[in-house]
């Protein structure tokens, strides 16, 4: 036999029978100790209130998809290539090095006694040498490049009130186990000749030859081995016993979190009992097992809190912060020594102390609370924050919690009580009498627009408020009119019978509001006929599309306050479908329906993808195909597509005034005029929303954009070139 194929080594080299016996018993506890922790974490998970949403369903399905999305790092990828390369090196790197230590203790103690040899032996263990060697290299290089990052800029998005030793820990001993594993390695081959000819473990004959060099002779190499490899493997024990107890158990929560997710979390938020006491965020009880799994799940990234518009422009909100504050209560309040082991004090986002009292401080509150409402009404709804998280937290859900619990106590802006008030007594908005909605209208001398109550039409259109109300808006109701008759499309709308869609009314957190417009607007869906729903506003479109078929009108059905006629669902199987007006025109111009050759104009613009049509619904093509049959030249700002920034309108934005270094609406054009590609030559800046025109209109006065750059919806854009090609 050759010595390549005898080729191998001791396992246990110079650790005697005592010694032996001491590291299965201590690797006993600290599995027993690993295990009991992640039992208890998940244990105190049950204690949350019944999460609306069947996570569960089809678990196989979606483990497996989780473990696709975990394994190829996509989520750490997604706009930051050095954190992807070195979560991959450091993900990669820990599981090749775990699978390589449980093959050998599978060898040693189950496969040698019973077949009374190894396989650890020749080609098999010189392959597993040099697979060892390869990804622990990545794995500490992995480690190396976080200490970097987390190191190199002490004021960068890892840094924040939450920032504690047990980060420091925990990248320390990351660090300190890759490293040792190659000292150790080294050591051995110093100290054993035999092994002096196994080069597949390049990095271990590496350390060795400058150990040699360094003048450590094999029999130094033997007397100081022993306690080189005690020291790593009690510190590998320590690691595996504390992973549930701090940051390292993120490794275990991400995943299930990423197992749990909802799909649409946030476009659709989850409905709530009839019960008021179920809805808002009063004590912890309210809150889902979800929503307390999103707080261990969160790895104090910061990359919430970088896209987050409203921490941007100097609001007080820091999303990570508000996920990490929850968390820290639970901990500080709660009675299981597992939950409590994080160490961290609850501190109110905006500076007070939480105390462990059992309860008594609010979840929400001006001053004093877990979080500050200010926190909350800051909230731009805009879902930046759980489209930049990567292990899938659904802060959106838990932030409409809070605010439900503040329109609950009537601790909201006094302009939201107005709006409110207005939506209650006249069903929109501006407060204006509902019989001059359709008034809009009027000023269309070609056009007719037929009500969809007394004809039957294809199209359904929700115009929306700020279509119907707003003079700046109207303007874009009347040129897609325009479109409209120019396609020859059959539509007609509901004239006093449409109120407000009451997306952004809900996500303030007025949800018996909300379902009393969806009640209204589905029977008065029914009591027309039409084929489809299109729809002016994003907003619009997010609500009825996703929210309006998950209202359970059978669970209001004894309830005198909400009087519904019907009990089951609308639309739940889609078969009605519902779409954003850029979707339709899209279709018609392809089909040659509003005679472009697609060289009508020739402005320069840029496009403002919405929140609600991009992220909320991933319509991102639909509007740029529109502006390039125009003959626009189109330029993409820096932050686009599903990262674009958030005009600020969202939430109740619209309606509030905010403390804030720069309005979002000016920042967003500033990025359009100075950012883009084109820079100063852009003349348009193209929108295709309501709320974003009338944001961005406001922005154009209050920045001193008014001589750079026009806001034009797309639909004004549309006609021009309508216009010019007769």
């Amino acid at each position: 036999m050759t010595p390549l194929q005898a080729a191998t080594r001791e396992t246990f080299w110079t650790i005697g029978p005592v010694g032996k016996a001491a590291f299965y018993w201590l690797a006993a506890v600290a599995i027993l100790v690993f295990c009991y922790g992640v039992y208890a974490r998940f244990a105190a998970y049950a204690r949350g209130s019944e999460d609306p949403r069947d996570r569960l369903s089809n678990l196989p399905a979606r483990t497996v998809a989780a473990t696709k999305t975990v394994l190829s790092n996509e989520n750490q990828f997604d706009g930051d290539l050095y954190a992807g390369v070195m979560h991959t090196f450091v993900l990669w790197g820990f599981l090749t090095l775990l699978v390589a230590t449980t093959i050998l203790g599978f060898d040693i103690d189950v496969y040698r006694p019973l077949a009374g040899e190894s396989f650890w032996v020749g080609d098999f263990y010189l392959a597993y040498q040099f697979t060892v060697d390869a990804f622990g290299l990545l794995f500490v290089v992995g480690v190396g490049m976080a200490m970097v990052r987390r190191y190199r800029d002490r004021d960068g998005r890892l840094w924040g009130k939450h920032t504690s030793l047990e980060d420091d820990a925990f990248v320390w001993t990351l660090f300190l186990l890759g490293v040792g594993g190659f000292v150790v390695q080294a050591l051995g081959i110093v100290g054993q000749p035999a092994r002096a000819d196994e080069t597949v473990s390049f990095i271990g004959m590496a350390m060795a030859a400058g150990f040699r060099w360094a003048g450590l002779a094999p029999a130094g190499a033997e007397a100081i081995y022993g306690v080189v490899w005690w020291s790593h493997s009690l510190l590998a024990f320590a690691f595996i016993a504390w992973i549930p107890y701090a940051k390292p158990f993120h490794m275990i929560s991400s995943f299930a979190n990423v197992v749990a997710r909802d799909e649409k979390a946030g476009a659709r938020l989850p409905n709530v009992p009839a019960d008021l006491d179920h809805t808002n965020a009063e004590s912890l009880d309210d809150f889902t097992w979800k929503e307390l799994m999103d707080g261990d799940a969160c790895t104090k990234c910061g990359r919430c809190t970088d896209a987050c518009p409203a921490d941007t422009v100097g609001r007080n909100l820091d999303p990570r912060d508000v996920i990490l504050d929850l968390k820290a209560y639970r901990e500080s309040v709660s009675d299981d020594p597992v939950a409590g082991a994080g160490g961290e004090s609850a501190v109110a986002t905006d500076g007070g102390v939480a105390s462990a009292d059992g309860g008594t401080v609010p979840i929400v509150a001006d001053e004093g609370g877990v979080i500050a409402s200010e926190s909350m009404e800051s909230c731009m709804s805009c879902m930046a924050c759980m489209d930049a998280c990567p292990v899938d937290i659904e802060h959106l859900t838990s932030f409409t919690k809070m605010n439900r619990q503040l329109v609950d106590e009537g601790a909201v802006d006094s302009n939201l009580q107005d709006v409110f008030q207005d939506v209650m007594q006249k069903g929109n908005t501006f407060g204006e009498s509902q019989s001059g909605r359709g008034d809009w209208a009027d000023e269309l001398d070609s056009v007719e627009v037929p009500d969809a109550r007394e004809t039957e039409v294809e199209y359904l259109w929700y115009v929306g408020d700020y279509p119907s109300f707003d003079d700046r808006n109207k303007q874009v109701a009347r040129a897609l009119a325009q479109l409209f008759d120019e396609a020859d499309v059959s539509f007609g709308i509901l004239f006093d019978d449409e109120k407000t869609d009451g997306n952004d009314i809900r996500r303030i957190g007025e949800e018996f509001l909300y379902l009393e417009l969806a009640g209204h607007h589905v029977e008065t869906f029914a009591d027309c006929e039409f084929d489809s729903i299109v729809c002016t506003d994003p907003h619009s479109y997010n609500t009825i599309e996703n929210e309006y078929p998950e209202v359970d009108f059978a669970e209001f059905a004894d309830d005198p306050m909400m009087p519904f006629d019907r009990e089951e669902p609308w639309n739940p199987e889609g078969e009605i479908d519902v779409f954003h007006w850029t979707q339709v025109v899209e279709r018609l111009v392809d089909k040659g329906r509003l005679g472009l050759s697609g060289d009508e104009l020739d402005y320069t613009v840029t496009y403002h993808d919405p929140c609600h049509l991009g992220r909320y619904n991933d319509e991102y093509e639909a509007p740029r195909e529109l502006i390039r049959a125009t003959g626009a030249d189109l330029h993409e700002m820096p932050r686009s597509r599903d990262e674009s920034f958030c005009c600020g309108g969202g939430g109740g934005g619209l309606w509030t005034e905010h403390d804030e270094a720069v309005k979002p609406s000016e920042e967003r054009l500033r990025e359009a005029v100075e950012d883009t590609d084109a820079g100063g030559d852009i003349e348009k800046f193209v929108v295709a929303c309501p709320m974003c025109t009338t944001m961005f209109e406001d922005g154009r006065k209050t920045g001193n954009f008014e001589d750079d750059v026009e806001i034009v919806d797309v639909a004004e854009l549309l006609i021009e070139a309508v216009e010019a090609a007769r």
